[in-house]
């Protein structure tokens, strides 16, 4: 029979969870929860449909990877107990010592410590560079370089990449490309389709989308390095519980209605905080006045749910505000169903050096907003009561 295509929102719901109808089975809607550690075979040279031990194979974080590469548009994808855990896993299986990044110098603040006190141990180097700017990464790239990294958007600045541009510089050099979608997601950008090799997620952020389970993935169209990837992620044990595996299961079946919800959300109060005399600056790609909101429409498929804004006078008066909030939450992360609201300069980015953030553009009055699903006037009316 052939193979009808399907819409991104039927396979968010249904790829990896085909109903199982062999004698026997029950023909589960849901994939189960498989918590057994280790799995019995027959014959000793045999696994039990390739299953040996949990850490190497789960049947539950199986499907969910399925499902991860079906959204986007990847041949592989691989389920990690972290976001960090998999560009941890992901960097050493792609270099060695001596070896050299090129990455953007707007990132997760966490991405930046691992690569900053972390991976500067075994004497891997980093040039950050305005990734904006394609010539600035083909003048960063030196002969020892392996491999590219940046956001689109980025972490907190939200400035967009060229990623077809960077994939091409990459190709002509014979580098690894790797893009972390975990801001737009695989419904609004599908990095791969663009020329990236490697799709990096936090997938504790919108595929989860509910602030309950921590995760991370990688897809990516390489068998070769698919292995490689495999076979160090089972090594090092960064795998995610069968558990957590159901959980994001059960969360990213709804990301194609939450993150319409979320850019809506995001949308109006972009335009409900550039009107605002106590706001000095709204950062939103969904802006026509956004440096790359030209190239966002061209590469995306919408702009998201995070946006970022500069508050008129001290970081006093951020933090008074910010401490004035009811409905919007004063936490770190994003991507969930609620909104949430942070000073980057003291928490997501708190560990990169004060003198570096304002290099990159992150103030002390900097906010970044992740607009959640709620009804957008009782967000509004919590932003203005805030504000007076």
């Amino acid at each position: 029979m052939k193979e009808l295509q399907q819409g991104f929102a039927t396979k968010a719901v249904h790829a990896g969870e085909n109903p199982d109808f062999r004698e026997g089975a029950t023909g589960d809607v849901v994939v189960p929860i498989h918590l057994s550690t280790t799995f019995a075979r027959e014959k000793v040279n045999i696994p039990t449909a390739g299953y040996e031990y949990v850490r190497s194979l789960n049947p539950t974080r199986k499907a969910l990877e399925t499902k991860l590469a079906a959204l986007e548009n990847a041949r592989y994808g691989l389920a990690f107990s972290s976001g960090l855990a998999a560009e941890t896993t992901l960097l050493t299986a792609l270099l060695k010592s001596g070896d050299h990044i090129v990455a953007f110098d707007d990132l997760y603040g966490g991405t930046k410590r691992l690569f900053n006190h972390i991976f500067n141990n075994y004497h891997i180097g980093v040039t950050f560079v305005d990734a904006t700017d394609i010539s600035l990464v083909e003048n960063a790239i030196l002969p020892q370089t392996r491999l590219i990294w940046i956001e689109s958007p980025s972490n907190p600045l939200l400035k967009i990449c060229d990623i077809a541009g960077i994939s091409k510089i990459a190709a002509a050099r014979k580098l690894a490309l790797a893009v972390d979608n975990t801001f737009l997601s695989p419904y609004f950008q599908k990095p791969l389709d663009l020329g990236a090799d490697i799709v990096v997620h936090s997938s504790t952020k919108y595929i989860g989308g509910h602030s309950d389970v921590l995760g991370g993935a990688l897809l990516l169209n390489s068998p070769d390095l698919y292995e490689k990837l495999q076979y160090r992620q089972n090594a090092v044990g960064a795998v995610l519980s069968p558990f957590d595996s159901y959980l994001t299961l059960r969360g990213v079946k709804t990301l194609a209605l939450r993150m319409e919800q979320h850019q809506q959300n995001a949308f109006l109060i972009a335009n409900y905080l550039r009107q605002h005399p106590k706001v000095k600056k709204v950062i939103y790609p969904g802006l026509e006045n956004h440096p790359q909101h030209a190239l966002a429409k061209a590469q995306s498929t919408g702009f998201g749910g995070v946006l970022s804004f500069e508050i008129a006078g001290s970081r006093s008066d951020a933090e008074a505000f910010l401490e004035k909030l009811h409905i919007i939450a004063l936490a770190e992360s994003l991507g969930g169903v609620e909104s949430l609201i942070e000073l980057p300069a003291a928490m997501t980015h708190s560990s990169v050096p004060k003198e570096i953030r304002e290099q990159v553009g992150i103030t002390d009055t900097l906010i970044r907003i992740s607009a959640g699903i709620e009804n957008i006037n009782d967000l509004i009316a919590d932003l203005e009561q805030a504000f007076d």
